[in-house]
């Protein structure tokens, strides 16, 4: 990595408040179980129970801020740039999520911004892979929680979409 320590960790802090923003930004669109349409909706049963949520996205959302931040203070190059915009763009679409499935209740259209999501995520982790592998390495779980989502989102589609 790059050495640039003195600003290093404010950049470090500004990823860590740009994920945060993007997860209050969710959040403010999650109400979970008080939302009586969400209470509603057929859901499957290889959905984790309310409290795992929180545990896993606080976890994952520490490990997007450090990856972003390691590649941020990668030296200069191309792939840092494209990764680095990867980056922003899919923490703009984990946030659009939310506010497609809870908050506009689109869950078609948030089966679509997950499928993007994951795409992005794996672009992501192959470009940050050529420019830090830890940073790259950090985005596993994520994609993998992502995957297991977006067959979590597709299973409420086709469960709910036939009943309307």
């Amino acid at each position: 990595m790059a050495k640039r320590s003195s600003t290093s960790w404010l950049v470090l802090a500004g990823f860590g408040l740009a994920t945060a923003g993007g997860a209050w930004y969710g959040a403010s669109y999650s109400k979970g179980n008080r939302d009586a349409w969400y209470r509603h909706l057929d859901k499957p049963d290889f959905r984790p129970p309310d409290e795992v949520f929180p545990i896993v996205w606080t976890s994952l959302y520490a490990l997007i801020a450090w990856s972003g931040w390691r590649v941020w203070n990668a030296a200069p190059s191309r792939h840092r740039t494209v990764a680095l915009r990867l980056w922003m763009s899919q923490l703009a679409a984990n946030a659009k999520w939310s506010r497609l499935f809870f908050g506009e209740h689109r869950i078609a259209a948030s089966l679509l911004d997950s499928i993007a999501l994951e795409g992005t995520i794996l672009s992501y982790i192959k470009t940050a892979g050529k420019v830090d592998r830890a940073a790259a390495s950090a985005f596993i779980p994520y994609a993998a929680w992502v995957a297991y989502a977006t067959v979590l989102n597709a299973e409420i589609v086709r469960r709910n979409l036939a009943r309307s």
